[in-house]
């Protein structure tokens, strides 16, 4: 067998070797080329000596081209992420009338639309809903506010589902948040044909295959989706579907864990987030719908499954809630146990740095969105004005998680935020508090190794390209490229190519494209083949 350097050089038809790239890999950080047989990573090194390893290998010249792991987004909601893309796109609204001119504007019997931020318009008020039914003209309208815990029904819909009115959270004339806001929604996602839900669902996954992402994390429940939604997900091979089901029971599909959007509270936007102390915009103090006792039973139940458990945590009454809830469960099952089957907790905005280390000594995941920083964070944001200067700017302390030894997974939300995982790690380090942010290599490693190992894969090579690692990869059209260099300076790509830290874009660039997306050495997404 022939050898190069001693290393055997391979005759297998099935190796691929792409060459005259930027490969992004934390053991040959100046590597030009990377061999993959059998949708595994075999070597990374420089292209002549590939090409002398790999001799009958299909060539794929990258033509300067960025290599990098693929991205994983560790919270999304498809089915109404999709019905975003191909139904009513409401975030492009800047005032009260442009959301009723696109109601008048839309087809159908059910016009489902997402989007709406009245903290952003003149007005600052959503429609009331004669104002809604005058637009619909008897249309059933189902409108869900940007953060999707509350929503703008038409009285055809909410006819169709009458215990809303009888609801906790039922308005008579505004947005249904809480319990009613679940009937009309559900009402809603029963009215859309299977077919539609399914093109739906397509429709995000292809889009979240052109930003480079290979995996995602659907976090489906009763009050947001359903089991028949789950299930398709769950038997597409369009892109790695990681199911999280946020019920308290078991279910009969193969889910990572009972977690997810489990909530323990809402959201600040429909000001149903729980709190300590009321709301600076509104008398009220938030929503809390699991207590210390029910957090900690359900916790030790997946404990002793041997499933991954978790919740939706937001607000500093939700986060107290679950500190109380996981230490019980640590008294009755052992912090081991506790930490081993690897818990999470979906977005935890508001928590103390005492609360950050008790939650890192438990093995507890963090999914975090940068992007609702991006958004809504900073003193002149809505968390501002719905919480004070004080509290609004404290909000999504990264750094504080991290140096807590927390595992961070970086995601989107989405349709609450955008699926762009560079503006998302761009978000993380460039947050709008001084010193909540993370480094860029910390924010890449939590938004493509950080969300397979949230799903319980450490096997320490996924989510990275090294030798013996899955061929999950996407390739970018990135301009200058550039590292931290150990005395924090930047080095540019051509600066040092010794350098042990591998390169990633500048992100004080443009944003790179996608050209190909790679699931373990599967092509699922090719910009030259649209």
């Amino acid at each position: 067998m022939t050898t190069v350097n001693g290393v055997p050089a391979s005759t297998s038809t099935s190796t691929r070797l792409l060459v005259g790239g930027r490969i992004h890999s934390p053991t040959t950080p100046d590597a030009t080329a990377m061999a993959i047989t059998d949708g595994t990573v075999v070597w990374l090194g420089q292209d002549s000596v590939g090409r002398t390893l790999h001799p009958d290998a299909d060539i794929v010249d990258l033509d300067g081209a960025f290599v990098a792991p693929a991205f994983v987004d560790a919270h999304v909601h498809a089915t109404s992420a999709g019905l975003l893309l191909t139904g009513l796109d409401l975030t492009g609204c800047r005032t009260l009338a442009d959301l009723l001119d696109a109601v008048r504007a839309a087809d159908g019997p059910l016009i489902w639309g997402h989007g709406w931020d009245e903290t952003r318009w003149p007005e600052n008020r959503p429609p009331t809903r004669a104002e809604l039914d005058t637009a619909a003209r008897g249309a059933q309208v189902y409108l869900s506010r940007i953060d999707v815990h509350s929503a703008l029904a038409s009285t055809a819909l909410v006819d169709l589902a009458p215990a809303a009115r009888d609801a906790d959270g039922w308005s008579p004339d505004g947005p249904l948040s809480r319990a009613a806001h679940h009937h009309v929604r559900r009402a809603a996602k029963d009215a859309i044909p299977v077919a539609r839900r399914r093109a739906a669902q397509q429709a995000f996954l292809a889009h979240a295959a052109s930003r480079g992402i290979a995996s995602v994390h659907e976090c489906a429940g009763p009050d947001i989706s359903g089991l028949d939604d789950l299930a398709d997900l769950l038997a597409t091979d369009t892109l790695d579907v990681v199911g999280y089901w946020g019920g308290l029971d078991p279910v009969d599909l193969p889910v990572r864990g009972l977690a997810g959007d489990l909530f323990v509270d809402g959201a600040l936007g429909s000001h149903t987030a729980a709190l300590c102390s009321p709301y600076a915009d509104a008398d009220t103090s938030g929503a809390l719908y699991l207590d210390a006792d029910a957090i900690a039973r359900h916790l030790i139940t997946c404990t002793e499954a041997g499933l991954q458990g978790g919740f939706h945590v937001i607000g500093d009454a939700a986060v107290a809630a679950v500190v109380e809830g996981f230490g019980k469960a640590a008294a009755a099952v052992g912090v081991p146990a506790l930490a081993a089957r690897r818990h999470r907790l979906e977005h935890v905005e508001m928590i103390t740095a005492e609360q950050a280390a008790k939650l890192g000594s438990w093995g507890v995941v963090a999914s975090v969105q940068p992007l609702f920083d991006h958004e809504w964070g900073g003193p002149d944001g809505m968390y501002t004005r719905r919480l004070g200067p004080e509290r609004g700017t404290a909000l999504n302390p990264f750094s504080r998680l991290a140096a807590a030894g927390m595992i961070l997974a970086l995601g989107s939300d989405a349709p609450v935020t955008a699926v762009d995982p560079w503006a998302a790690i761009k978000a993380a380090v460039h947050h709008r508090t001084d010193g909540h942010g993370i480094s860029p290599r910390a924010a890449f490693n939590a938004h493509t190794r950080g969300g397979w190992r949230a799903a319980g894969v450490d096997d320490g090579v996924t989510g990275t390209l090294q030798p013996g690692a899955p061929a999950t990869y996407a390739v970018w059209e990135a301009g200058e490229l550039e590292v931290a260099a150990p005395d924090s300076r930047v080095q540019r790509w051509s600066t040092d190519p010794r350098s042990r830290v591998p390169a990633l874009p500048a992100l004080d660039g443009p944003a790179p494209t996608c050209l190909r997306t790679v699931l373990r050495g599967r092509t699922i997404y090719d910009k030259d083949a649209r």
